[in-house]
């Protein structure tokens, strides 16, 4: 069985192609896409936010966890394909999510070169 990250850049290849083809999107340059993928990630961003009860100037509504979720997969969809058009794949995704987690780690700890992220009570 594929990674499940493997499965997901895979599907997402496979839409992004069909989308392309069946809306004639082949004269979009690779930095076009990425500006409108981040703008409907922000306009994504934006309905998340919404279902968390940030207007602090209305009544909140209780929170549907099953709208977050979807909201927080529309998010995916985009982080993906731009993932993708940089021609990142899986692997590479997770080896930089991997050393960027354990630089923030280093930070938090106050043992990188980066100045300013070591927390006041740190953990030993």
């Amino acid at each position: 069985m594929k990674d499940k990250l493997d499965t997901i850049f895979a599907l997402q290849r496979r839409f992004d192609e069909d989308l392309a083809a069946r809306r004639d999107l082949s004269d979009i340059t690779r930095e076009q896409w990425i500006q409108k993928e981040t703008l409907a990630m922000l306009s994504e961003l934006a309905e998340l936010i919404d279902e968390v009860n940030f207007k602090w100037w209305k009544n909140p509504k209780p929170v549907d966890d099953d709208r977050v979720k979807e909201e927080l997969v529309d998010i995916l969809h985009f982080f993906v394909s731009m993932c993708i058009k940089m021609g990142m794949d899986a692997d590479e995704l997770c080896g930089r999510y991997i050393r960027k987690n354990e630089e923030n780690f280093k930070r938090q700890r106050g043992l990188s070169d980066k100045e300013g992220y070591a927390a006041d009570n740190p953990i030993p």
